[in-house]
């Protein structure tokens, strides 16, 4: 054997030497957000997709089962039914359709010089959307447990805490490239981190907000929106009662010119919270201004030219698809005694009561 080879060599079955990561660069040349964790220093070394994709025949829809996934090329931007499809059929995200990941991925993860060559980068449209819909729940609890000090986390106990398998994780993750190493886990910080880059968390993004009625004032005022990388930057409302009234520090500005705003100030994100009968014509001209991605409270579908992502948020549709699942025919199907959630509540209250023993 050569001198090299004798270098190279190891036995089968361990593991790569660990590499030493690149730090990871910012992606894009907007600010960073502050809120993204500290990563680790560490190096993990990855899996491959291949290994990463979970047992065979097994099929997880992740929370609720089946999810609705946003398809790109139907004209409509709107969700349609239909569980988690293959990576050779599956369609939109809420990127722009075709292109790589690679870069992206590169840029997030830096080089992984222990692994082989990846395989040639999946498109974006060829990532689930229901796939791209828990990686911010991926993210959040990421970022919980880090700040709880926890460093490392397997794909059995993240599974647990989300509610969803450990293969479903793992085949998820996958799309992306190799994260974790098989009995050691996950780092939290450096893959809630590199996630945060593939979704493109890393920033700042300007959302455009029209409908200043109870809602839109509501979403204006709420502070969650800034520490999770989005601030509301521009107002807008049909009601000319409503124009140049101040909110949040800013003046509301009429629906005539929310096109030449969000293009002046290259917003990509738009905020629909108008009465149905104003959606419309409200997306239109988010849209015709650059907008790339709508949040849509509206009571109302959209149509969007294909490439412009729409979530739609309806409460009152989501209470009305509930209740088919609850059982309120008649008083005979009542419970008489102690439910199973009344059972666990008091187990845990007699937990809490002895001071967590038991």
């Amino acid at each position: 054997m050569s001198k090299r080879a004798e270098r190279t060599a190891r036995p089968i079955g361990e593991p790569p030497r660990e590499a030493a990561r690149d730090p990871l660069p910012a992606v894009g040349g907007t600010r960073p957000a502050g809120q993204l964790a500290a990563r680790g220093t560490d190096a993990v070394p990855g899996r491959s997709p291949s290994s990463a994709s979970g047992e065979k025949g097994s099929i997880d829809h992740g929370p609720g089962g089946r999810d609705h996934g946003f398809a790109p090329g139907n004209g409509h931007g709107v969700s349609h039914a239909g569980g988690e499809p293959s990576p050779e059929t599956a369609s939109g995200t809420m990127a722009d359709a075709g292109e790589p990941l690679g870069h992206a991925l590169d840029l997030a993860l830096g080089p992984d010089r222990s692994a082989p060559p990846p395989a040639a980068p999946l498109p974006r449209a060829a990532i689930p959307d229901i796939v791209i819909r828990r990686l911010p729940i991926y993210v959040r609890t990421l970022r919980d447990l880090a700040r709880q000090g926890v460093e490392s986390v397997s794909s059995e106990d993240l599974a647990a805490l989300i509610g969803v398998t450990a293969a479903q994780i793992r085949r998820d993750l996958s799309y992306f490239g190799r994260f974790g190493t098989q009995g050691k886990g996950y780092e939290t910080g450096y893959l809630s981190d590199a996630i945060a880059r593939i979704l493109r968390l890393d920033r700042q993004w300007g959302v455009a907000l029209a409908g200043l009625g109870n809602l839109g004032r509501a979403i204006v005022n709420y502070r969650g929106f800034g520490p999770s990388s989005f601030d509301v930057v521009a107002l807008f409302d049909p009601n000319p009662e409503h124009v140049g009234r101040e909110i949040a520090g800013m003046a509301v500005l009429g629906q005539d010119r929310i096109t030449d705003v969000v293009r002046e100030r290259a917003i990509r994100i738009g905020i629909v919270a108008v009465r149905a009968g104003a959606a419309q014509d409200v997306a239109d001209r988010m849209v015709a201004g650059g907008v790339q991605a709508i949040l849509n409270y509206a009571p109302t579908v959209l149509k969007v030219p294909p490439g412009v992502a729409v979530r739609e948020i309806d409460p009152v549709s989501a209470l009305q698809s509930m209740t088919y699942y609850i059982d309120a025919d008649g008083d005979d199907d009542a419970p008489t005694g102690p439910t199973d959630a009344e059972a666990a509540l008091a187990a845990r209250d007699d937990r809490d009561a002895a001071g967590g023993d038991g």
